[in-house]
């Protein structure tokens, strides 16, 4: 099929139909509600699942779409999305509550498109990762709705501001010749973050996340990482624009913005919520420095690669406009989950074809790995191209391919590791780049002044 034919192909595939969940703003026991409510339509390819609790004890619950619930299938990509971790910023909420009632719709009318992907994928919808920040937030009069008012936890956190600082190690590491991949966290994180973000920590090494969204509102655009600028700048109301700060997968990071912007009505387009943003994307540091965000820790400690996306100029738009927004992003949050199919993915098994788990997937020239999961297999986003594979694990030696990725799908590339039996397995070491404490507390710099818009 043409490559000109299919975006309107697929955009048929959704226009028949909106979900059925009424246009309303959900407080927390319509929100449970409607997620049991729609597993109960869509019994056989959904499950509901919490991963922990909020400071007030209201459960985070997530709605999973697979062929097979609960089971990761190997060579199957995990992907999530998240919403209201901002708790006064609402769209993101309702835009996933939408999203898996239509998912669920879709897939009972034998949607092609929707099938396919819920076969092929497993998909993680988490509605809400701040429900005590929303019920402050939708408490409010909506005549007068306060610009910050929810925004943070029951104890004033902001979480994403919250995550254990990896930038400082990465930033570090780059001068002196350490890792930006899974970096390991400090030895005392947990006495650092909330009971929310530890729950989403914890979420992120349970699962082996290839792709994720984070969704907020106060601005339109698909921002993506570092977020957090090599040297931070103090800022005051205005914002500046501050110098990029690109990972190793600059361009592919682009790529995934733009596949969200460009599919959302009005995104690519740079409407003005007070900034200006070409294609509708932008560098997280290049808008303004963010230090222990979320998408900046996915790329640092996990395999998974995550944007955020700005999804509205008004944090709590009004109910009456809450169905123009789906129609505005249905697509582009479609799209979007499509793109975790495209780069490259295998197994790494031993001689006697038994998986090998935390096997390193490097990609020549481009300085960020991948490992592979509990079973063995792997996922490398990557854009087409052609590329040198190598992978390698503690007491095997290591094997390298060339591989050509196309525009249509993820390559097959399995790798089969022979034991090396001269070394053996090694142990590992911690490594020898990393911060003391008395440099890290050198190194700390001042929270950034709340700003017009803050992610």
């Amino acid at each position: 099929m043409s490559q000109l034919l299919w975006p309107f192909v697929r955009f048929l595939l959704l226009i028949e139909v909106a979900a059925s969940v009424n246009f309303f703003h959900h407080r927390y026991e319509q929100l449970v509600e409607a997620l049991f409510n729609v597993h109960n339509e869509c019994p056989d390819i959904t499950r509901i699942y919490t991963i922990g609790r909020s400071v007030q004890g209201r459960h985070l619950y997530v709605v999973e779409f697979s062929d097979n619930p609960g089971i990761h299938e190997p060579l199957e990509p995990e992907f999530k999305y998240v919403g209201n971790m901002h708790g006064n910023e609402v769209l993101g909420r309702e835009l996933l509550l939408q999203l898996s009632e239509f998912l669920c719709e879709e897939y009972r009318r034998r949607n092609e498109r929707i099938t396919r992907l819920i076969w092929d994928t497993r998909i993680h919808i988490l509605p809400s990762m701040n429900p005590d920040g929303y019920e402050v937030a939708a408490n409010q009069d909506p005549d007068a709705i306060g610009y910050l008012t929810g925004r943070n936890n029951a104890n004033g956190v902001d979480l994403n501001r919250n995550f254990p600082d990896l930038n400082t190690f990465m930033y570090y590491n780059e001068k002196n010749g350490g890792p930006n991949h899974h970096i390991p966290l400090p030895a005392n994180w947990k006495s650092q973050v909330e009971p929310e973000t530890l729950a989403v920590i914890h979420w992120m090494s349970r699962y082996n996340f290839v792709l994720s969204a984070n969704l907020h509102g106060g601005a339109l655009v698909a921002n993506y990482p570092y977020d957090k600028a090599q040297e931070q700048r103090s800022r005051g109301y205005q914002r500046k624009s501050n110098t990029p700060s690109p990972t190793p997968d600059d361009k592919l990071f682009r790529k995934l913005a733009k596949a969200y912007s460009y599919a959302h009505h009005s995104m690519h387009q740079s409407p003005t919520c007070g900034d200006q943003f070409a294609d509708g994307i932008t560098n997280g540091a290049s808008w303004y420095s963010l230090s222990k965000g979320m998408q900046d820790f996915n790329y640092l400690y996990t395999n998974c690669f995550e944007i955020t996306l700005e999804l509205s100029c008004d944090k709590f738009p009004p109910q009456k406009d809450l169905e123009k927004e789906w129609l505005a992003n249905r697509e582009a949050l479609i799209t979007y989950l499509e793109e975790v199919h495209q780069g490259i993915k295998g197994l790494v098994s031993d001689e006697n074809n038994n998986g090998i788990a935390g096997a390193v997937i490097s990609v020549h020239g481009i300085g960020h790995y991948v490992t592979s999961g509990d079973q063995g297999d792997y996922f490398r986003l990557l854009l087409p191209g052609t590329y040198t594979i190598t992978a390698s694990a503690d007491g095997y030696r290591p094997q390298t391919v060339t591989i050509t990725v196309g525009p249509a799908g993820p390559s097959l590339v399995h790798f089969q590791l022979k034991q090396d039996t001269l070394k053996g397995p090694t142990e590992k070491k911690a490594p020898a780049t990393s911060l003391s404490s008395k440099a890290l507390q050198k190194k700390v710099v001042p929270r950034a002044a709340h700003k017009k818009t803050q992610r």
